[in-house]
């Protein structure tokens, strides 16, 4: 198992900083998520000043859907970060802990009036727009309330990178955003500038989770940019700000190779300069949206191993008090963990066995 920021092996037990696994679940119980806040902090620093967020005014967007407190919307705010949202739950959370509201961008392929109104009635700063039915809703709402509301249109730019099939996101065959496909961009496009409480700031685009090469962003930009050419070209309309998503990958097991934060946005903000100067057009204000990247490797989960049952010549299943709610990846899309036994971190195990979780499920 690899360490990370504050964790370190002592009297052969896992420890996180400063404290022992034994003494995290005898105070608070098990499952137990245990954060490490420093490596929070650090990585969001990284983030900031390697897409240099304070020299040319581009942004940071935590992807909320990683994991989202309000301990956790008030660490990102310290960081200057901004926040990315794709449900009415998410939204109220930031809410509840004072996060500003006009640093948050609301996603979603189906958002619900409710969550559209909430959104509105609060001030989000931005709203993604993924169909034609949600920026008509939008448009009725924030007439509604008066209000002319920042959007982006979410695009997929055709772009399949190389990830499992279930967090791609990015090709044109896809639940989110409009499709370029005929016209549908681009009528989309003439709707929301002629929307009266509507302001067509940028566009979106998100090509997947999980992503080790730098290639796919630099397709991506490549496509947006010229998106943003052909708008200007066919309507007049500038749009000054361009997300490019996130789903930058990271370390579960030795098989998987990240690259660091800088070498992702380095590659992005050197493409972007070239590109536009290529097509002739103003640099936008960019922003990305880490998630997984910033918590994945500051978290630990620690669970208790409760009955152990041997089949012989079969198998043997070692039970744990948790189970897909808390843990869904593996069952999902077979997804690979590293794991040890906390306390018992530096004896060899010579057996192989299936762990197992508390669910009426056989994932």
């Amino acid at each position: 198992m690899k360490l990370f920021g504050a964790m370190e092996v002592k009297d052969n037990e896992l420890f996180i900083g400063g404290v022992s696994s034994t003494d995290l679940i005898n105070k608070f119980g098990s499952p137990l998520y245990v954060m490490d806040e420093k490596l929070l902090i650090d990585t969001c620093k990284n983030y900031y000043k390697n897409f240099k967020c304070l020299e040319n005014n581009n942004r940071v967007a935590y992807a909320g859907k990683a994991f989202l407190t309000k301990e956790m919307c008030r660490l990102i705010d310290e960081q200057g970060l901004y926040l990315d949202v794709v449900s009415g739950g998410e939204l109220y959370t930031a809410y509840k802990a004072g996060f500003p509201l006009e640093k948050i961008y609301f996603h979603g392929n189906n958002k619900s009036v409710n969550e559209v109104e909430l959104g509105v009635k609060l001030g989000v700063g931005v709203f993604v727009v993924d169909n034609l039915d949600e920026m008509k809703r939008l448009n009725e709402i924030s007439k509604r309330y008066n209000k002319r509301q920042n959007i982006y249109l979410r695009l997929t730019p055709g772009i399949e990178a190389h990830t499992h099939q279930y967090i791609k996101t990015g090709q044109i065959d896809s639940k989110f955003g409009f499709a370029p496909v005929g016209e549908i961009i681009m009528n989309a496009v003439k709707l929301a500038i002629d929307c009266e409480n509507l302001n067509l700031t940028g566009l979106h685009c998100h090509i997947g989770s999980q992503i080790f090469e730098i290639q796919p962003y630099e397709d991506a930009v490549e496509v947006m940019l010229g998106f943003i050419k052909s708008i200007k070209e066919e309507t007049g309309h500038i749009i000054p700000e361009l997300d490019l998503g996130g789903g930058f990958g990271i370390h579960y097991t030795d098989d998987d190779k990240p690259k660091e934060t800088k070498d992702y946005c380095s590659a992005i903000l050197n493409k972007v300069d070239e590109v536009c100067e290529k097509l002739n057009i103003q640099r936008p204000i960019l922003t990305i949206e880490p998630g997984r990247s910033i918590v994945g490797n500051a978290g630990v989960t620690l669970y208790t191993i409760g009955a152990i049952k041997e089949i012989e010549g079969v198998r043997t299943y070692v039970s744990v008090d948790g189970g897909m709610t808390d843990n869904i990846r593996p069952a999902l899309y077979g997804a690979k963990y590293d794991m040890t036994i906390a306390n018992k971190i530096n004896n060899k195990c010579n057996e192989r066995v299936a762990i197992a979780g508390k669910c009426c499920e056989s994932g």
